[in-house]
């Protein structure tokens, strides 16, 4: 990702929502080196902030509504939540959480695009969202897997107005050219469950290192370390409670 702070259009933050989130403090501190921290106000019900050393990667939530899936959540930073929201709707996605407010932190919104995959986006009060993005252990790639490019890529320019670029069958967003993330298609993933969904890449200094962590501390590897053609080296993780990532070689990204 070449994008190494909040920026408007751009990943700023991401989110798990697990059935476990004590687990999840401990397994991500395995596989990443993560320090949690738990929000002690009641009214963030549990909310638990992930750190690489002082800044701020990442969080996780308990599970606030029947039937929620186990995932992480990306987020988009955005200048106007409520503006966006009219903007997502008119291009044909849906609201699914309207915007509201996180203390004096920011304001928050959750989205879907048309085939359905779910997005969050941050209006930034007195926090701008991740305090460190593409370095180890740190938010660094982010990928749409969808069964539409065509209507993705409109959707997608329209309301954030991401630059698009092609490099062979891969297509990748950016802001003003600085990519932050790519597109793939539902059908080439070889697992049957997969729905329309954006998936978070972790950079982190070894992959196989980190995949082998990974597996030690109860996750399951569906991709083992692989190198892309022209591109990065990654592999993909579940999580023990189902939440699916991914992780590429810190630096070779986009």
């Amino acid at each position: 990702m070449k994008i190494t702070e909040p920026t408007p259009g751009a990943p700023c933050w991401v989110e798990l929502g697990t059935s476990d989130v004590a687990a999840a403090a401990v397994y991500y501190r395995d596989v990443f080196g993560w320090h949690p921290a738990t929000e002690p106000r009641s009214e963030a019900g549990g909310y638990t902030l992930f750190s690489v050393g002082a800044a701020r990667v990442a969080a996780a939530t308990p599970l606030y509504a029947a039937g929620q899936p186990t995932a992480w959540t990306v987020t988009f930073a955005t200048r106007d939540a409520e503006a966006l929201a009219t903007t997502v709707s008119e291009a044909g996605g849906s609201v699914l959480v309207d915007p509201r407010d996180v203390f004096d932190m920011g304001r928050f919104a959750v989205f879907a695009d048309p085939q359905g995959a779910a997005f969050a986006v941050w209006q930034a009060g007195t926090f701008a969202g991740a305090e460190l993005l593409n370095e180890p252990g740190a938010l660094g790639w982010v990928e749409l897997a969808t069964g539409d490019p065509e209507t993705a890529v409109a959707f997608y320019s329209r309301i954030f107005g991401w630059t698009v670029r092609s490099h062979g069958t891969y297509t990748q967003w950016g802001i003003e050219g600085a990519d932050f993330g790519g597109m793939s298609t539902v059908q080439e993933r070889d697992r049957e469950d997969v729905r329309p969904h954006w998936l978070p890449y972790f950079a982190v200094e070894s992959v196989d290192g980190t995949a082998t962590r990974a597996a030690d501390s109860g996750g399951m590897l569906l991709m083992a370390p692989t190198d892309v053609p022209d591109g990065p080296r990654i592999a993909m993780v579940r999580d023990p409670q189902g939440a699916v990532f991914g992780i590429h070689q810190a630096g070779t990204e986009g």
